[in-house]
């Protein structure tokens, strides 16, 4: 519920939203941005919400995730995110694409991007951290304190 008032907040130029979606591999179906998770049969489906816009590691450019839901492309979790950040040139780009939640840390890794705890179903989540070419796992932790997943 917090994140939806949290995300009905925020302000997201109109143009800057078309880039971000479109650069996130969604498009527009009426007035909802879609992904080929959409299942016309009526299964399950959240449309794509941009549920942050803000510059994450103080370059000066915004960084977005957005999110969709639905099991056909999600599982159990039941949603998934893409992290895009703004390049110099004002293009989008996706740095990470996951399933499950995103939640930011302060820990960071290079260019000062945060970590990534991904959540989900369970109770140690795996945390990622960018290496300055992609976001990969760094550690898994519950709580703020390290644990070791069930396999």
């Amino acid at each position: 519920m917090l994140t939806l008032l949290m995300a009905a907040a925020l302000t997201v130029p109109a143009a800057e939203q078309a880039a971000i979606f479109s650069a996130a591999g969604f498009k527009r179906a009426g007035r909802e941005w879609r992904t080929d998770c959409y299942q016309p049969d009526g299964g399950p489906y959240e449309p794509g919400a941009i549920e942050t816009y803000r510059d994450l590691n103080g370059d000066g450019r915004p960084e977005a995730v957005v999110t969709e839901g639905g099991t056909f492309c999600y599982g159990n979790t039941g949603t998934g995110f893409r992290l895009l950040t703004k390049q110099a040139s004002g293009r989008w780009t996706v740095l990470h694409q996951s399933q499950g939640i995103a939640e930011f840390l302060p820990t960071r890794g290079a260019a000062r991007m945060p970590d990534i705890s991904v959540g989900g179903p369970g109770f140690c989540f795996p945390v990622l951290r960018w290496n300055g070419t992609a976001y990969v796992r760094n550690r898994f932790q519950y709580e703020g304190k390290r644990c070791t997943p069930n396999r």
